[in-house]
């Protein structure tokens, strides 16, 4: 495959500070995160600042119109608790809006097709989406500043516009023919015909204006009021099903996390619809079978690879669903300095979701209805107001002792559980920092038949891995992302120093160290260009 496709080396620090760290996908957010930290704020206002600030930055992978999971611990409680905010399916849905296509090819989720692709692209892709709901919970239970506070980044970088570089761009082309389809995506997204130029900006239509009336009217107001009417009115003019009672009738869930066991280090994850039981059952797998006085070689990655095929393996049987590919998510990862840590994962689902933009409110919306089987009688078959029950979605939260340790999640459907198992792994069974797990090379396995490999992993590696199972041979790119892209934050209990980093291969990635908040780059008020400050 692509073993020697890129000629040049590419490694991430780590962002180091005693008062927090905030990692992200995009730089800008994780900025407006942790300027929330420099605020007075805890790892929870920052974590959900920086989930706000991507719908403006990132948004063909998250946003408002999208959904996830929340694993927070609380440095005072010393608990995990999950906060649940999957998309819902429509009280209205029905089979028959989704007649089967027997020519075209099965979903990104491994599903049978669909005539005109209605699951996937259009407004009966979309779910009720949950991360308004779940992010303003988990601000109002866990966290310190008021929603308006929060939100002031986010509104600042929207109002600004989408900032385009060279990977806008790429993102914008890779979806560039569903975009077209819908005329306010297509007016945002695809000014002049095309994907933007680099150094050029993008204005998010309505979105800052929803924004501010968010900060003004509350989460409720996008579920019950003023822009719960705005949405529905949109949805349904689109061919949605969804309408204000769906809107009402959303919650976001509460809940313990499901916890595994590593080294004497608690794994607290998001729970049973999630990729955690997967995480937790490959752990068990590396606890039984991995000889660590070995160190880190060839039969330590056979094993890693041995626990994810069994993991993904149990998966696939439990769900009757054969694969699952593809997928563009978000993770970010929170600590601040009292060990509050916060791991959060949402998504609109594919690249740029159901490339719908609802026009009255500026809103990205998902394509989660494409999560759910369009034919009855299987574990995910579409039902009324369904939520999301199998995800690959796995922020994960390590304790020892009543202390969390370290907070990692990742984007990239199938490939989030390896990454994380991976990083995890690498920091619990050999020791490394969370610098040297992000930027060690990874597997891929996920009972495909073959098993992916960096090639930076080195001959032996690749040899032994050759003698169990076909290869996969690909390095780590920026596109196609074949390893997932984590974020990750971590503490020392005894110094108190914090650590943040992204994925390597992630341009615009990174952490951020508390800060006041201003845009990295602004627009030239004359010109229209982008200026750096």
């Amino acid at each position: 495959m692509n073993r020697s496709v890129e000629q040049w080396a590419v490694s991430k620090r780590a962002v180091a500070s005693e008062a927090g760290v905030v990692a992200a996908q995009h730089h800008e957010a994780a900025r407006a995160g942790a300027a929330m930290l420099h605020a007075g704020g805890n790892a929870i206002d920052a974590a959900v600042a920086t989930a706000f600030a991507l719908c403006a930055v990132e948004p063909w992978m998250c946003g408002l119109g999208g959904s996830g999971y929340m694993v927070v611990w609380s440095a005072a409680e010393r608990t995990a608790r999950v906060i649940d905010f999957q998309g819902m399916l429509p009280a209205a849905i029905t089979f028959d809006d989704y007649p089967l296509d027997p020519d075209g090819p099965d979903s990104l989720m491994g599903f049978p097709a669909v005539v005109d692709r209605q699951h996937v692209v259009g407004y009966r892709s979309i779910t009720v989406p949950g991360a308004v709901k779940g992010l303003s919970h988990a601000l109002g239970r866990f966290g310190t500043l008021g929603l308006d506070t929060i939100l002031s980044p986010a509104i600042t970088l929207a109002d600004r516009g989408l900032a385009a570089d060279w990977f806008t761009t790429l993102q914008v082309s890779l979806a560039m023919a569903d975009l077209a389809r819908d005329p306010a995506a297509r007016a945002v997204y695809l000014p002049d015909g095309g994907p933007p130029r680099p150094e050029s900006f993008l204005a998010l239509g309505a979105l800052p204006d929803t924004l501010r009336a968010l900060a003004d009217g509350g989460a409720e107001s996008f579920y019950r009021g003023a822009l719960a009417e705005r949405l529905a009115a949109d949805l349904q003019a689109g061919g949605s099903r969804i309408d204000e009672g769906d809107l009402a009738a959303y919650e976001a869930l509460e809940h313990g996390a499901l916890t595994g066991e590593h080294r004497s280090v608690a794994l607290h994850t998001a729970g049973p619809t999630s990729g955690g039981p997967r995480l937790v059952e490959a752990f068990g797998h590396i606890a039984a079978h991995l000889d660590t006085a070995k160190g880190i070689g060839p039969e330590s990655w056979a094993v890693y690879a041995d626990a994810l095929d069994a993991a993904w393996r149990s998966h696939n049987i439990a769900i009757g669903r054969a694969k699952e590919v593809g997928g563009c998510t978000s993770h970010m990862s929170a600590v601040d300095a009292e060990g509050n840590m916060v791991a959060l994962t949402y998504t609109l689902l594919n690249r740029f979701g159901s490339c719908v933009v609802l026009p009255s409110t500026g809103i990205l919306m998902n394509n989660s209805v494409s999560y759910f089987d369009p034919r009855p009688g299987y574990p995910t078959s579409m039902a009324g107001h369904k939520r999301i029950n199998a995800s690959n979605m796995c922020p994960t939260i390590a304790e020892r002792d009543g202390k969390a340790l370290f907070a990692v999640g990742a984007s990239g459907a199938n490939q989030i559980m390896p990454a994380v198992l991976q990083v995890a792994a690498l920091m619990l069974d050999f020791g490394l920092t969370l610098e040297e797990a992000f930027n060690h090379p990874r597997i891929d396995a996920t009972d495909r038949g073959s098993v992916r490999v960096d090639p930076a992993l080195g001959e032996a590696v690749l040899a032994h891995l050759a003698t169990r199972s076909p290869l996969e041979v690909a390095q780590r790119l920026v596109f196609p992302k074949l390893y997932a892209c984590p974020s990750g934050v971590s503490r020392d209990p005894a110094s108190g120093l914090c650590h943040g980093i992204n994925d390597p291969s992630q341009p615009i990635g990174g952490a951020a160290a508390p800060a006041p908040f201003a845009p990295r780059v602004e627009r030239d008020p004359a010109a229209g260009a982008l200026v750096r400050p």
